[in-house]
């Protein structure tokens, strides 16, 4: 069960001492954040309630409120938003000395008093104050999701708003979703309204779900590969009049052949899909999504180094044309396309 999931079992009634709200996957966190405060029936003007922003808030005035007692209720409820601090963000709202009053109210909470942190990012597991909060506070972490537990929750979320999908349709949501979790619920919002009753279908995904510039570079790569010179131009001007810059183009399809070159590589030279996550990953100095590197696999199995090489090589050189201002950019975009389409020949 995803956090989220367990987080909805908690009510006002059954606050804990100290409550942690923290996650890398700011979209799964402010989905977690919006139903922790309807679930405590959260309203600023309530005087059993506090609310700090440490970000603009001074610690002084927060500790005062920590240790006094309720005056309207048996226990106060006070939430600390942003305290950053603890992330590997390294950003520093609190000096030195908050930071241990903060620690020794931690250690020794008051009876009377139910916090809340509201921590959006990675916790740094090798801060004290950390390692205090997972050993003492009920703590729900917004960690990216496994394939199956996305899948599964938001086919729970669909059922339960009386969507149902055709065979295969489904899957291809998460995959226009890039399997992320705001992405897919925005795009399940967008196709509840667009489709009140019925199974979707692939065409309604087309129609009712807006197309990113990730999916029409895909598209146009597909085009390209396929040597649809006539259809490619067309989509191309397109992306143009939405105010699409040839340099973006060229950059974000780059991205593409690079990373289906270097999955491709990295597959022939025997490694496995998690391997290939974890090279590339090293490589990069970023965490690669490994959905992007499972449908890249499929992808470029079909392709071989020589013809993704020609594409990385032909893209390159045309960046570097247009940057040095050889010609036109729209003009040198249009040959770029030509020559890409005769590799394929």
């Amino acid at each position: 069960m995803i956090a989220l999931e367990n987080l909805k079992k908690l009510s006002k009634e059954t606050l804990p001492a100290v409550t942690v709200l923290t996650g890398e996957d700011l979209g799964q966190y402010q989905e977690m954040r919006e139903a922790l405060l309807s679930q405590i029936a959260f309203d600023p003007a309530d005087l059993s309630y506090s609310y700090f922003d440490l970000s603009q808030d001074d610690y002084d005035s927060i500790q005062m409120d920590l240790e006094s007692l309720p005056f309207f209720s048996d226990y106060k409820i006070v939430l600390l938003d942003n305290l950053l601090d603890l992330t590997t963000d390294k950003k520093a709202f609190l000096d030195d000395q908050s930071l241990k009053h903060l620690e020794a109210y931690l250690e020794h909470p008051v009876e009377t008093t139910r916090l809340i942190l509201l921590i959006p990012g990675k916790l740094d597991g090798k801060r004290r104050l950390v390692k205090l909060l997972k050993r003492d506070a009920q703590v729900f972490e917004a960690a990216p999701l496994k394939e199956a537990d996305l899948r599964t929750y938001f086919q729970k979320q669909a059922h339960q708003d009386g969507m149902s999908f055709e065979s295969g349709v489904f899957e291809t949501l998460l995959r226009k979703s890039n399997f992320e979790f705001s992405a897919t619920q925005k795009n399940l919002a967008f196709l509840k309204a667009y489709k009140s009753e019925g199974a979707i279908s692939q065409e309604d995904i087309d129609e009712a779900v807006p197309k990113s510039l990730q999916d029409n570079i895909f598209d146009l790569s597909q085009l390209l590969l396929k040597g649809q010179i006539d259809q490619a131009r067309s989509l191309v001007m397109d992306l143009r009049l939405q105010g699409e810059d040839e340099i973006k183009l060229i950059a974000v399809l780059l991205g593409q052949f690079r990373i289906l070159t270097q999955v491709r590589i990295l597959w022939q030279q025997g490694k496995s899909e998690s391997q290939i996550v974890s090279d590339l990953s090293d490589y990069l100095g970023r965490r690669v999504n490994p959905y992007q590197i499972k449908y890249a696999m499929k992808d470029s199995r079909h392709l071989s180094l020589p013809l993704l090489y020609e594409f990385v090589t032909v893209l390159i050189e045309t960046d570097y044309q247009i940057k040095s201002g050889l010609y036109d950019k729209a003009y040198l975009f249009d040959v770029a396309l030509l020559k890409l389409v005769r590799a394929v020949a």
